[in-house]
């Protein structure tokens, strides 16, 4: 199993989006204490109340990855989640392949349909049509990216003979989708390399619109199916699953109900593990970073 480092986020309209420390240093002492991956996540234009009921800023995740990659080696680059229906999918692919391309093929990137009516609205794409604008997009990407002329006809965009370039150091980007559903799944399924469903239990699944997760069991039995529906399709390559992990406040505290609880996971066929914890200083970010590395990947 590996581990992803989720920036920390700022919850409601506060603060400052870089209270938790320097984002290039935060990214680099990640590295430096093990972890796999770094992860930014995506709200362009939150609303006040949903801020004030405990939602959080965000950095914009194409820029500020970018940002990681020039203070990284080998860190993976992870959008977690980039809300694909809020661009047009050429924009995108472009942003995708010219982050990729410059980190040396180190993005993976992690796609949702979004779920905050008020955002789409403020954006100006129809809350309706998200769902036929994702399955858009994950046709698009893969033609952006092979960098041979292609057309294509959207819902709103109309490309005709693209030759888009930089083509991206992967072959592809790895396509990580995110949701719940069984809408989601399929799509994992047929298109993409991973699958992240949203753990946080009843009230955060329909706050984001997305099923329940339910339980380390039930998880299980829901990648084996994704899997052998890939298989089925005659896909080859491994799918990735990735789950959020909220329980390590402290990771000094109770090590070893966390190993137990990370050798579940990983039995259930887990395999990225995102960290993440509000810290609200830098010194708190740069010490939650040495004690978690240090209990637990080193």
């Amino acid at each position: 199993m590996r581990f992803l480092f989720h920036y920390p986020e700022l919850a409601g309209d506060q603060g400052d989006l870089l209270d938790a420390g320097p984002l290039a240093e935060v990214a680099a002492a990640a590295e430096h204490h093990g972890f796999d991956g770094f992860s930014i996540s995506e709200h362009p234009a939150p609303g006040a109340r949903w801020l004030a009921a405990g939602g959080h800023q965000t950095l914009d995740p194409f820029v500020a990855l970018s940002f990681a990659a020039a203070a990284t080696t080998r860190l993976r680059l992870l959008t977690y989640l980039s809300v694909a229906p809020y661009r047009n999918p050429m924009l995108l692919a472009k942003a995708a392949a010219t982050l990729d391309l410059l980190s040396g093929g180190r993005l993976t990137l992690g796609l949702g349909t979004g779920y905050l009516k008020g955002e789409f609205h403020a954006l100006g794409v129809d809350f309706a049509e998200r769902n036929t604008l994702f399955d858009e997009a994950l046709d698009v990407l893969p033609l952006h990216w092979s960098g041979e002329p292609f057309s294509y006809t959207g819902t709103h965009f109309d490309a005709r003979e693209v030759i888009a370039r930089p083509r991206p150091v992967q072959r592809p980007i790895p396509i990580w989708v995110g949701g719940n559903s069984a809408l989601s799944r399929r799509r994992v399924a047929a298109k993409a390399q991973g699958w992240i469903p949203m753990t946080g239990g009843a009230e955060l699944s329909t706050t984001a619109r997305t099923a329940e997760l339910g339980t380390i069991p039930e998880l299980a039995r829901k990648i084996g199916e994704i899997r052998e529906r890939a298989a089925a399709a005659g896909r080859t390559e491994h799918i990735d699953l990735v789950y959020s992990y909220h329980d390590a406040a402290d990771p000094a505290i109770e090590p070893e109900r966390h190993r137990t609880a990370f050798a579940e996971l990983a039995a259930a066929g887990v395999d990225w593990l995102v960290i993440s914890n509000r810290t609200p200083t830098a010194a708190a970010t740069f010490d939650f970073l040495a004690a978690f590395g240090g209990t637990y990947l080193t």
